[in-house]
């Protein structure tokens, strides 16, 4: 056999035997997590409308970019066996490596897969805001239910694990000639948010700036750092937009309205609450939900992220 040849049967060997041992190291999930090719270079997994426990914890997205140096991965998914589910369907495309992972946000949904692709040797990039995540006791708290409620997926096993770069500027890097694009937003749905623009395709990441197809998770985010997001979001001209939960878009302004709008009702209602001294009780009785009544996550999310938003405008009250 000619020593080149052998050379790359090697190495898809070695791949294939490293794609197993990642698929055999954590719990089988069952759940349906295709990649979709968005473009030429993108790729793009889509999870299932609901709340954090619904769908073994498959319910946020997350993407990836092939090179012909290496991989470029946009969020981790809720759980390390989702991760490695993920991986195999990176396997199916290419067998180059894992060498970034872009984090949009570090909140659970879309973190706990981080440990598989760091194993593999990727470099982790997330936003500045998200080492106040990391170390408040709200990300050790949120993992020890998460070991109960999403078990055995999440498990002793799993771990937080940081960026090894955090960034809080633009941000610009290039793999196998592919240049991207991270733009850090500051703390808007979550301490700390970025979008990826994939240069050549014209394809952005929007991460959880972004929500379709269900009720938002507002958290203990900045209603005014998320709506100007969203705002500058508008005049983005791309090809395609990918959010943190729900289908992707060709039109981002269509994709933008369902966050938007239900994030506009919310502070515009919740701030006139504040402004008028009204019990946030009596205040969120008379509110009209209209169709956010029938969306998945409406009965669990609805009335906190309500809440949240009263008592962030109580805060920023004069």
């Amino acid at each position: 056999m000619h020593i080149h040849t052998l050379l790359i049967s090697l190495l898809i060997l070695s791949f294939g035997v490293q794609a197993k041992s990642v698929s055999e190291k954590y719990p089988a999930v069952n759940v349906d997590l295709n990649a979709v090719k968005v473009s030429k270079h993108v790729y793009f997994v889509q999870g299932k409308a609901g709340i954090a426990t619904d769908n073994a914890g498959f319910i946020s997205n997350a993407g990836f970019v092939v090179t012909n140096e290496g991989v470029v991965i946009f969020d981790a998914l809720g759980t390390p066996s989702l991760a490695a589910k993920l991986y195999k369907e990176i396997r199916k495309v290419t067998k180059q490596p894992i060498r970034y992972v872009v984090m949009s946000h570090y909140h659970a949904d879309h973190l706990y897969g981080l440990q598989v692709f760091k194993e593999l040797g990727a470099k982790i990039i997330a936003p500045q805001g998200a080492r106040v995540y990391l170390e408040s006791n709200v990300s050790d708290n949120l993992l020890a239910t998460r070991r109960i409620e999403l078990a055995p997926w999440v498990n002793e096993s799993t771990r937080l694990v940081p960026a090894d770069q955090y960034i809080d500027t633009e941000y610009k890097f290039s793999l196998g000639g592919i240049h991207f694009k991270i733009t850090p937003l500051g703390n808007a749905h979550s301490e700390g948010d970025l979008t990826l623009l994939v240069e050549p395709d014209n394809v952005l990441f929007s991460g959880d700036l972004i929500f379709e197809g269900r009720i938002p998770f507002v958290g203990q985010a900045n209603i005014f750092n998320w709506l100007q997001a969203l705002e500058a979001m508008r005049n983005v001209n791309v090809s395609a937009v990918l959010p943190g939960h729900g289908p992707l878009a060709k039109d981002p302004n269509a994709l933008i309205n369902l966050t938007y709008n239900y994030l506009s009702l919310l502070k515009n209602t919740m701030q006139a609450a504040v402004k008028n001294w009204t019990p946030f009780a009596e205040a969120y009785a008379k509110i009209d939900w209209g169709d956010y009544m029938f969306l998945p996550a409406f009965d669990a999310a609805n009335r906190k992220n309500a809440y949240n938003v009263f008592l962030f405008l109580e805060s920023e009250s004069p």
